[in-house]
């Protein structure tokens, strides 16, 4: 006698068995608010407020009567303190300081950060990571203290490179009136070159290596890789780098200030920064020191917008090549 096994079929609906959909749901509104409003706070009071009042007392000035002892009466200035700014030679003459400043500056810095990322893209050895790790570290110093070792690099009586170059009759003062905004250069370029380098760098990581597998395979030499793939890649990335150069430049304070007590050629307005500090804070005029922050900002944001679109337009037409 055998036992009968009876087997029950039922009709199978389809994508019954396909596997269930996991609905994933988005982070709660009080998450998001959680996560949010600690930055927008600290925005808000940080950069916004201050922006907002320097606005206001950019249309403000102070009336002194007689000899200008006493306080003054303040009133309703319009636009008089930014056509006063516009013709303060310090302001002027800083501003051109530093646009000449970033065009030679900036390309040098983030071309030897481009540079530099390639090689440690192309290149690796046991030796990389280390040799990397080096270029990153004068990021790491603070910029005052980097202007005072610099600056006693610079000084004919503790420089080395002054002996050095003595030595087969060269003389140069590296604080001199035509050399000093160079030597201010210097000190930027050897401090952020490396942390430059260290966003492109990580933008080529990103970057499949099956680009670079295709390009080899059609007869594509390293060097036609890293100019027609690797740099329309990083586009982006250097355009990052770039848009906080400018930033940087247009607020260039610390090293000039630090150098300031070595040398005569550097005075209370040499850059933008520093003519705003002695207009409000020496001569106590706020609304025209507020009205070249304000000039300063509105520079910042117009330069900082060119060169995006620019570098932009760079990235879609060399996605194309």
């Amino acid at each position: 006698m055998s036992d009968t096994v009876t087997i029950v079929s039922r009709p199978v609906k389809a994508g019954s068995l396909a596997p269930r959909r996991r609905h994933r749901r988005g982070l709660p509104l009080s998450a998001l608010l959680g996560l949010l409003v600690p930055f927008l706070v600290l925005f808000l009071l940080a950069y916004v407020l201050p922006l907002l009042y320097a606005l206001q007392e950019s249309f403000f000035t102070q009336k002194r009567s007689g000899l200008g002892l006493g306080g003054g009466e303040r009133v309703f200035a319009g636009i008089a303190n930014y056509v006063q700014a516009l013709q303060t030679p310090e302001f002027t003459a800083g501003i051109g300081r530093v646009l000449l400043f970033g065009v030679v500056q900036v390309p040098i810095m983030l071309g030897a950060a481009l540079l530099l990322a390639l090689i440690f893209d192309a290149v690796t050895t046991r030796w990389t990571g280390l040799v990397r790790l080096m270029t990153f570290m004068p990021y790491a110093v603070p910029g005052v203290i980097a202007a005072i070792l610099w600056a006693f690099l610079y000084l004919p009586g503790t420089s080395p490179f002054i002996g050095v170059l003595g030595a087969f009759g060269i003389e140069v003062d590296f604080l001199g009136d035509d050399t000093v905004l160079w030597a201010i250069a210097n000190i930027v370029t050897w401090t952020w070159t490396g942390y430059n380098m260290i966003i492109i760098f990580s933008a080529l990581k990103s970057i499949p290596s099956e680009l670079y597998e295709a390009a080899a395979m059609d007869g594509a030499s390293p060097a036609r890789i890293a100019w027609s793939i690797k740099v329309p890649l990083v586009m982006p990335a250097i355009s990052l780098t770039g848009v906080f150069s400018i930033i940087g430049t247009i607020q260039l304070y610390n090293e000039p200030m630090i150098l300031k007590p070595f040398t005569s050629a550097i005075d209370a307005g040499y850059t933008p920064n520093m003519a705003v500090q002695n207009i409000g804070f020496t001569f106590n005029d706020y609304g025209l020191a507020a009205a070249m922050a304000i000039i300063l900002a509105l520079g910042t944001f117009v330069l900082s917008f060119v060169f995006t679109k620019v570098t932009g337009g760079q990235t879609k037409n060399g996605g194309a090549r």
